[in-house]
């Protein structure tokens, strides 16, 4: 019996990524171990700069919002995306330059084993570089993540993430916002979805650094997914 052919889909939230999204799209990998091919989904989530231009110059398939939605938004239609090109796998990546490509292969691969439905790239456990106050706002988040999904991570608002085709269709997903990081967890404690998680290497620039989520975006963040709990609730 021929063995099935894996299909990876590497999804790209972007907004406003002119200078480092070429770069970015062409440091992926073209092979990885396992994988059978490989397709780059890039999300100008309503690009005010040269974004779409800089995409249209690579390989990757460019799907496009009329205006900006949110980082969440973009991620939906990205997996989306990746559900209709009948993908295996997805891969939810940042635009910013801040993810090693190398670890794609590290992080798929429970998945790849059969051992996870979503599988995080956890900054903290290799945290060399990361500002201190990201950390503090990070562990933060973490527990009121937990508090609300019962299911614990130690990055629970990394955008670097693998996801099944099982995880890809089950999941019901909200939120537009930063806050998507959250309620997928909180969706895959009620989906009874397999969690595990990786250490993944973080390359901090100038750049990232100041592409990064503030304090006030934060507390937006938690407002918005105990909203969405009461709400689901309801």
């Amino acid at each position: 019996m021929p063995k099935h052919k894996i299909h990876l889909a590497i999804v790209i939230p972007v907004y406003n990524e002119g200078p480092v999204i070429r770069s970015v799209i062409n440091s992926l990998p073209k092979q990885i171990s396992g994988v059978d091919k490989i397709t780059v989904l890039a999300v100008n989530d309503g690009s005010t700069d040269n974004s779409a231009k800089e995409i249209k110059k690579t390989k990757a398939v460019l799907v496009s919002h009329p205006i900006n939605l949110g980082a969440g938004s973009a991620t939906v239609t990205g997996l989306k995306g990746a559900e209709k090109i009948k993908a295996d796998i997805a891969v939810t990546i940042d635009g910013d330059g801040q993810h090693d490509p190398k670890d794609i292969a590290k992080i798929i691969k429970p998945i790849l084993q059969n051992k996870a439905d979503i599988v995080i790239g956890t900054r903290l456990k290799k945290s060399k570089g990361m500002p201190n106050i990201k950390k503090v706002g990070n562990w933060g988040l973490n527990i009121i993540t937990y508090a609300l999904s019962r299911m614990w991570t130690s990055d629970s608002q990394s955008g670097f993430r693998a996801f099944s085709k099982k995880a890809i269709s089950a999941l019901d997903i909200e939120s537009l916002g930063y806050e998507f990081c959250s309620e997928v967890l909180v969706e895959a404690k009620r989906q009874k979805l397999k969690i595990a998680e990786v250490p993944v290497r973080v390359i901090y620039t100038h750049y990232s650094k100041q592409k990064g989520q503030s304090i006030f975006n934060g507390m937006n963040i938690v407002i918005k997914l105990i909203i969405g709990k009461i709400t689901k609730i309801i």
